[in-house]
């Protein structure tokens, strides 16, 4: 089955404008993803017509949003291929899911000496939650490197990996690269040594395939903003019996089964996780992003990204000044670059003069840029909704910038 491009672009309402006098070429989706219309529908609808909170109230508009908000839960759940609903946890996004299970699972369970494996691709939301740990327990961070191409050195991610490891926390793709883990073999060689592995899917869940169970990750972390849902909104997925034995993360309203000045017993999973009123509208908006996704399938939005990224490369691949950066043999649809003697930021301004939104800079991966020698790239990223004519556009923008600085 082959993308009706034409036909999602028409979902998606804020593609149909001009940016500077030219149509919008939205490339910044590893940034966030645009919603379609479905979504914006569902958000106004819930404010509408069922605005309430949820779980405690008896009447009919807190039944229905609470319906709605559990039916997410269990969308999510299956999206991800987890084993039952209360495995699914929301949060404001992949860092406060990252930091729950750093201040809840490793406060209890991380020691001195203790050892932690990242690896040198991590965004700055799976390296300093890390850090913060390792201050407070005394517990070692060690860094997996990576080659020149971009890919983990698995050699040296087998040399580091030793009884002490008690947490591996893996990218799945990277977002300033593009870079697909081999996180199956990641999680396997992790548990083999008894480590827990948690892996950062806010890239690849809206590009790949992501099951858990057959995965057999012990925490999965992503965030609904860059599934074409909306912003504000996290989910961290564990397995049952690590949830259960972790404590809570913040206290208050919803995460409790009975308070007395003397005492508070906490409630059961998800709900130990969820104190507080939660984002009600997001969490029920999301359902119809899953939707979108699920019904044009992963493999044709894998298979249509994909095209896209091998198309840009191709026509930029001879383009004098124009230097790509990462080049792993398995990418997502990121293509990160440089142009010879110029700012990533004055490339990105000179691409927003004709409509072309990039992003530039370090990507909060200051320590990969560091690894790479940069201060940062020019990052296209690529969405279902993106065309092989806008890739045209942007080769053809790219190489006029960088034959003016490239005589």
């Amino acid at each position: 089955m082959f993308i009706q491009v034409n036909s999602i672009r028409r979902l998606f309402p804020i593609l149909h404008q001009e940016v500077n006098g030219n149509p919008l070429i939205y490339f910044d989706n590893a940034a966030t993803t645009q919603k379609p219309q479905a979504v914006l529908d569902t958000l106004t609808y819930y404010y509408e017509k069922d605005n309430s909170n949820i779980h405690r109230g008896a009447h009919t508009l807190a039944d229905r949003a609470t319906r709605q908000f559990e039916e997410t839960r269990e969308s999510i759940r299956s999206f991800i291929g987890a084993r039952e609903s209360a495995e699914i946890i929301f949060t404001r996004g992949t860092t406060e899911s990252i930091n729950l299970v750093a201040k809840t699972y490793g406060a209890k369970y991380l020691q001195k000496g203790d050892e932690i494996l990242i690896s040198t691709l991590e965004h700055h939301s799976n390296i300093v939650p890390w850090q913060m740990l390792c201050d407070q327990s005394g517990a070692i961070l060690k860094i997996i490197p990576i080659s020149d191409t971009g890919e983990l050195v698995w050699e040296e991610f087998e040399r580091l990996l030793n009884p002490k490891t008690k947490l591996v926390s893996i990218v799945h793709a990277s977002n300033a690269l593009g870079t697909i883990n081999p996180v199956k073999k990641i999680i396997e060689a992790a548990h083999a040594v008894g480590a827990k592995v948690l892996l950062d899917g806010a890239q690849s869940t809206s590009h790949l395939d992501v099951d858990v169970q057959a995965l057999d990750c012990d925490f999965l972390v992503f965030s609904a903003h860059k599934l074409y849902g909306p912003t504000g909104l996290g989910v961290l997925y564990g397995k049952r019996e690590l949830l259960e034995a972790m404590p809570p993360f913040l206290g208050g309203g919803e995460m409790i089964r009975e308070v007395t000045f003397e005492k508070t017993t906490y409630n059961t999973i998800p709900f130990k996780f969820e104190a507080g009123t939660p984002s009600i509208a997001e969490v029920i908006a999301f359902k119809p992003a899953l939707d979108f996704i699920t019904s044009t399938g992963k493999a044709n939005i894998h298979r249509h990204e994909n095209d896209l990224l091998q198309y840009a490369v191709e026509l930029l691949h001879d383009v004098k000044g124009v230097i790509p950066v990462g080049t792993a043999a398995e990418k997502i649809a990121v293509f990160s670059f440089n142009i010879q003697s110029m700012h990533p930021f004055d490339v990105g301004q000179l691409l927003d003069a004709k409509g072309i939104a990039v992003r530039t800079g370090h990507h909060c991966t200051q320590p990969l840029m560091q690894r790479l020698g940069l201060e940062g790239t020019v990052r296209a990223s690529f969405a279902v909704y993106n065309t092989r004519a806008e890739v045209e556009v942007f080769a053809q923008a790219v190489a006029k910038i960088a034959s003016l600085k490239n005589k």
